[in-house]
């Protein structure tokens, strides 16, 4: 169970049923680069929830994740497993304490169009890595489903809601029909944040594990 879990949580980091109702067109797209675009930096805490095919709850976790862009980011969960993920836009640091053991791997294309990247990437070329609609009957430019063009992509669709225009929650559907729900709390958008957050601290001591992808 944890095994799994963990590989969630990594898709949601360092990355729904199809809806028939919406409409992929260019002009979501640019909607949602824009909304994207004013994200210089994005800081929250957050409450994770997995549910499986039929709906039960299978995990729910609590953290904070801050992002700066180009390319950095860093997400603590605290309960009921604590990791630590850091992306300083080359390599990706996975800490785990309990396992006394960190694992790094570079920013490779796949991980660089994962969801959590999103607020510290480039969405520039947005069409390129995703086919993005607006669901019907959804407020106006406040909600957004994004779908990979990537066929290996680790997730297969993505909704992101907005609050004020302020991204509240992401909605994430993987491969085992799981869905996993952040809710963001006490965001702050564009406030300042130190580079030094983004430099993983573990000890000495544990197992260190480099990986060539």
């Amino acid at each position: 169970m944890r095994t799994f879990l963990a590989r969630l949580t990594g898709v949601l980091v360092i990355s729904f049923a199809l809806v028939s109702a919406a409409m992929a067109d260019t002009s979501a797209t640019q909607a949602l680069a824009e909304k994207l675009k004013q994200y210089r930096s994005y800081q929250a805490d957050f409450i994770q929830i997995v549910v499986d095919g039929t709906g039960n709850k299978v995990q729910e976790s609590r953290g904070e994740l801050k992002a700066k862009r180009p390319g950095l980011f860093y997400w603590k969960a605290e309960t009921p497993f604590a990791q630590t993920i850091v992306a300083d836009g080359e390599k990706v640091e996975v800490y785990d304490p309990d396992l006394e053991q960190v694992t790094i791997k570079p920013m490779d294309e796949q991980m660089t169009s994962t969801p959590a990247l999103l607020l510290s990437g480039q969405v520039d070329h947005l069409e390129e890595a995703y086919s993005v609609s607006r669901p019907e009957g959804a407020s106006m430019g406040e909600e957004f489903i994004l779908e990979p063009k990537n066929p290996d992509s680790l997730f297969l669709s993505l909704r992101l809601r907005f609050r004020d225009g302020v991204l509240s929650e992401m909605r994430l559907r993987d491969s085992l029909d799981q869905v996993s729900i952040l809710s963001f709390q006490d965001v702050k958008v564009n406030e300042p944040v130190s580079n030094e957050v983004f430099e993983m601290d573990y000890p000495d001591s544990v197992d260190v594990i480099t990986s060539a992808q």
